[in-house]
């Protein structure tokens, strides 16, 4: 992939997501592009859903990051921001804005069952980073996102999640639930179903209670919420969408690779771009200090050391021919393996906008 297809990618589309296994790069590979696209000039926003502070790091920052973005100081024609998600200060900020009175966003933010749910039910973070890409999509500020997924074969649920979240809305139990409350009734009419009485031998009554409760109060803002549901699985599946998918030259990171591959063409995306990362340059001879000047036993070592170089830069070819054999319908572009030097902590984000030049001038 040249690098002019590298800097399409970049200026062409609104959302570009990376997902790859962990220890590949891939956050670093991510913030790398985001700040190579404000070189060329876009108003670039990388967000992190990954609970780590890797973003940070990458962008030398420290642990500045909030779930507001954050403008990153460098000199370009374009500007760098940054984030990284919140998922219980995005859901509060999704209660708010449907909730038809203050008093019952309030009335939901208190409840017992919402604080419980609101950061740590398996699922909630999945649908909150979708929802927090959707609302930078529509920022003004920003015409590109950039979004770095957690290093987890789960990191591409948020897909999934609007899909989700409108299929319980529609599901009876939900409707059993919010019943009372379009009747105005009270909660202890739902505890009398049968259904729910038996849910509360299994949780206890108290948390039935409370969950109840929720749902009930949440009563007129699921409208508002499914709409929006359409709308966030509408951006994540649009063709200004695009996928990039990290590795590095090892068999087990291929197989990752491959994994998020099928993943992705399961909901019918064709991943963008593979980023090769860490790749072992070859060296030729005439790329070494001058042979005539050197011992015989030093050039013997010197020779021995680029023949483990060699051998190394086989067998990484050998790897990644496993990916690049398969999956022919994605390009691929390599990230040396001096690029690794990012990883130190003292790396700056001069070093940063060095990577992704680097990446987009690759063949």
């Amino acid at each position: 992939m040249s690098g002019i297809q590298v800097n399409q990618l970049l200026t062409d589309n609104r959302v570009i997501i990376f997902a790859g296994s962990g220890g590949v790069g891939k956050t670093t590979t991510a913030a790398a592009l985001a700040a190579h696209g404000a070189q060329l000039g876009k108003r670039v926003v990388v967000i992190t859903i990954d609970p780590a502070k890797r973003l940070a790091d990458a962008l030398g920052v420290g642990g500045t990051l909030s779930n507001e973005p954050s403008r990153i100081d460098l000199s370009a024609p374009g500007e760098l921001w940054a984030t990284m998600l919140d998922t219980r200060t995005t859901f509060d900020a999704l209660i708010h804005r449907y909730s038809p009175t203050p008093e019952q966003a309030t009335r939901i933010i208190a409840n017992r069952f919402y604080q419980n749910i609101s950061g740590a039910l398996s699922g909630t973070q999945e649908y909150m980073a979708a929802e927090k890409l959707y609302d930078l999509y529509n920022d003004s500020r920003f015409d590109l996102v950039v979004v770095d997924t957690p290093p987890t074969r789960q990191a591409l649920n948020f897909l999934s999640a609007p899909a989700r979240l409108t299929r319980f809305i529609e599901h009876p139990l939900y409707r059993i639930l919010i019943a009372p409350a379009n009747a105005g009734m009270k909660v202890i009419s739902t505890l009398t179903q049968p259904v729910v009485r038996l849910i509360s031998k299994v949780i206890g009554a108290q948390a039935l209670e409370d969950t109840v409760e929720f749902f009930q109060a949440f009563q007129g803002l699921d409208s508002g919420f499914g709409e929006r549901a359409a709308a966030v699985e509408k951006v994540l599946h649009d063709t200004l969408t695009q996928y990039v998918l990290v590795s590095t030259p090892q068999p087990d990171a291929i197989g990752e690779a491959q994994f998020f591959a099928d993943t992705l063409r399961k909901q019918n995306i064709q991943p963008a771009l593979l980023v090769l990362n860490r790749v072992q340059p070859r060296f030729t001879n005439n790329e070494l200090v001058d042979t005539q000047s050197i011992a015989a036993k030093d050039l013997a070592l010197l020779q021995e050391n680029l023949a483990h170089f060699h051998r190394l830069a086989d067998a990484q070819d050998e790897a990644a021919q496993i990916f690049i054999g398969s999956e022919t319908q994605i390009p691929v572009v390599r990230a040396p393996f001096s690029a690794a030097l990012l990883d130190d902590p003292e790396k700056t984000l001069e070093t940063l906008c060095s990577l992704g030049a680097l990446m987009a001038r690759a063949d």
